[in-house]
Parts: structure tokens; sequence; C-alpha cells
């Protein structure tokens, strides 16, 4: 019987139902484990091979990017595991992908973000260097930028191919403070932003950047707890295999 469900988790509707289920968390980022522990749970960590090559020129909506990316990496663990040991399947693998992009200032705060009008959008990639870092946080100081993370599950069903996929998107944004040019520097020889998309981690260092986000924190931070628990909440309700396979 899994224990990956832990003690202190709220016993919210789904959080029941995986009692004794096994889950499968598809990345091995220290960030979503610890966020999906701090919510109760410890589900097995069974990084993704998939390349992650998808193109972002292909997509109309630059937001649907990151959650065809946790698609093809929940699928591509599900398959695997299924095909290891069809007796011990997973019975919910999560995964999710992170994407930063540019975002046009609002020009009063009263204005939210999901009624703001569609403007272009530059992806905001992993720094290649501290020079990089640089240039990229010296653009986003004093102004904004839009965190989305695209969640995807996937369960097993009865009818073909044997499984499920359910995807949710979360966005965010978040203001930076018009900070003076030797924080940002300072910020950018610390190193902790060279591996970060946008290049920088608001629950490190780069805290010190932010004036305020307007959104989830945890989005933020690589996962986005309240609607992914909520997400399954509704998915128990309106799906009738949901965690009964």
């Amino acid at each position: 019987m899994s224990k990956q469900v832990l003690p202190h988790a709220l016993q919210l509707p789904a959080i029941k139902k995986l009692s004794g289920k096994r889950i499968v968390l598809a990345s091995n980022s220290p960030r979503r484990q610890e966020i999906l522990r701090t919510f109760g749970l410890a589900p097995d960590i069974v990084p993704s091979v998939f390349e992650e090559d998808l193109s972002p020129d292909t997509f109309d909506d630059i937001h649907e990017y990151p959650v065809a990316t946790a698609t093809h990496k929940a699928v591509e663990v599900y398959e695997r595991l299924v095909s290891e040991d069809a007796d011990n399947a997973p019975d919910l693998v999560i995964a999710a992908d992170t994407i930063v992009l540019s975002h046009a200032q609002p020009i009063t705060s009263d204005v939210s973000h999901t009624v703001f009008p569609i403007v272009d959008q530059e992806l905001l990639e992993k720094p290649s260097s501290k020079e990089d870092n640089l240039r990229m946080l010296l653009d986003l100081n004093g102004n904004v930028c839009e965190v989305v993370t695209g969640v995807t599950v996937v369960y097993p069903v009865l009818t073909a191919p044997g499984y499920s996929i359910k995807s949710i998107d979360e966005r965010t944004l978040v203001y930076f403070a018009d900070n003076p040019q030797h924080v940002v520097k300072a910020y950018v020889e610390s190193g902790e932003g060279v591996d970060r998309a946008g290049g920088f981690a608001i629950q490190g260092l780069g805290g010190l950047l932010i004036r305020k986000i307007e959104g989830d924190y945890n989005n933020v931070v690589g996962f986005p707890a309240a609607s992914f628990f909520a997400f399954l909440d509704l998915l128990l309700e309106e799906d009738p295999d949901f965690l009964q396979v």
C-alpha cells in the first residue's frame, strides 16, 4: 500500500481518493516536490525523458506551449511505466512545465491580467551566461513578466488508448521593482538566476528584485498547488473513471 498521501494533507475529496494509489511526478524538480509535499503528497519521482524540443512558434497561443510540453512528459512516463510493469502501473502521473514571458506594463494596477489586451510576448528562456542574465533582468527591471505553468495529469481508463489526459494552465504576473543597477548586478553575480527561466528565482535571492505579484506565488516557484488540487476535485466530480480503474 502506497504511503504517498501524507498525514497532514487536507481531507479533500480527491486527496481521500488518492489514498493507497500510486502517484508519480514526472519531474526531478526539487521545487515541485517540495510544493507537493507541503500540501500532503509524496509521489514517486520518475523524470520524463521527453526532449522538450517543441517549437514555441508552432502555437497560435504561447500559453499552450507549456501545456503541450507537460502533456508529452506525462504521457511518456505513463506509457514507459506501464510497459515496464503493468501490474504496478501508476494511478496518476503528474507533469508540469513552467515558462516566463515578457508582458506589457498595465496602465493601472486595477486592471487584472485576465482582461489585459493580448500583446506579443517574448519567451524568456534560461540565460546562456551571466552577461545574458544581466541583459534579461535589466529589461525586466521596473517592468512585468508573466509566469505560466502547464500541468497535465494522466490516469488509466477502460477505453482506448487506456489512459486519459487532462490539463490546466496557471498564469501569474510578476512585477519587478525599479531596482538600482548595482542591485541587479549583485544578483547576477550570485549565479542563482543563470539556470532559471527568466533569469530569477522568486523564492531565493531573486525575491529582492520583486515588488509584487498578481496571482499564485507557488506558480512562480514552479507548481500551482491551489489550482491543481481544485482541478483534481473537479475531475473526481466530472469523470467517473478518475481514480476508479
